[in-house]
């Protein structure tokens, strides 16, 4: 059986393993709600809506059964706002590999322990100063009213 990656919304629905996709999407979905992530409002009038798509992911097993593990991330098309008008301010946290080394380096002079954890949403950033509007994810729309 083949599997692969999606690389839309409309394709992971019809591949083989869509039960795997719509699984690891409402788990995305539930993981934002639990996150408090957003608020459902009514369309402001004459504002700006981010769209949003979802980014499938699959990785390869490392077991011996060799499964594959499911991922699916919800992003917003970010590209479709403009510095200045709908953000001030851009992070992109990241790790140097000197500093990865060094870490390591210490952990095995000192003989540390080392615990690999697999997050599964992260959430960097808390609360933003802008209010943002996206639109509703597409397979997970619904009303205001329930």
């Amino acid at each position: 059986m083949e599997y692969k990656e999606s690389q839309s919304y409309e394709e992971a629905l019809s591949h083989l393993d869509s039960k795997e996709w719509k699984i690891t999407m409402k788990a995305e979905m539930t993981s934002l709600a639990k996150n408090e992530t957003w608020t459902l409002v009514e369309k402001p009038t004459k504002q700006k809506i981010v769209g949003c798509k979802w980014i499938y992911k699959l990785k390869k097993g490392t077991d011996e059964g060799g499964n594959k593990k499911y991922k699916a991330c919800l992003v917003a098309k970010g590209y479709t706002q403009r510095e200045g008008v709908d953000y001030n301010d851009v992070f992109s946290p990241v790790v140097k590999y000197k500093t990865i080394r060094l870490v390591l380096a210490l952990i095995a002079q000192f003989d540390w322990d080392l615990e690999h954890m697999d997050v599964t949403t992260a959430f960097l950033h808390g609360e933003l100063e802008e209010e943002i509007y996206i639109c509703q994810p597409q397979g997970f729309e619904i009303s205001k009213g329930g």
